[in-house]
């Protein structure tokens, strides 16, 4: 896994602790609330990377965040399909333009 990755995991897992502490809730019972056991909520805490999306998922719900989730993927903020789209119009356009001077060309030719 990227570092990078790595880390915002842990980052989103140290936030859903605290969420849970500020709520005064025991692992016991979010574990409960989630449906898995406490060492699989203290390792979501941790922001380990083999606890299922799902988990972490409920865990946002519970917090009155799975809403934001979607966003994370959202189209109009990947910078990287973006670039791509950006330089296959500009390719799209000089081959459009090549077509078209070569067309005139051939029409003053003729």
């Amino acid at each position: 896994m990227p570092q990078q990755a790595a880390k915002a995991l842990a980052e989103l897992g140290e936030r859903l602790a605290l969420a849970r502490l500020r709520r005064k809730q025991s692992q016991r019972a979010w574990a409960q609330r989630l449906g898995v056991s406490v060492p699989t909520l203290a390792s979501m805490e941790r922001g380990e990377p083999g606890v299922s999306m799902g988990v972490y998922a409920t865990a946002l719900w519970l917090i009155g965040r799975a809403g934001a989730l979607p966003d994370l993927a959202d189209p109009q903020q990947d910078l990287g399909a973006l670039e791509a789209d950006v330089r296959a119009a500009a390719q799209q356009r000089q081959l459009r333009s090549r077509r078209g001077r070569a067309a005139h060309a051939a029409k003053d030719e003729a």
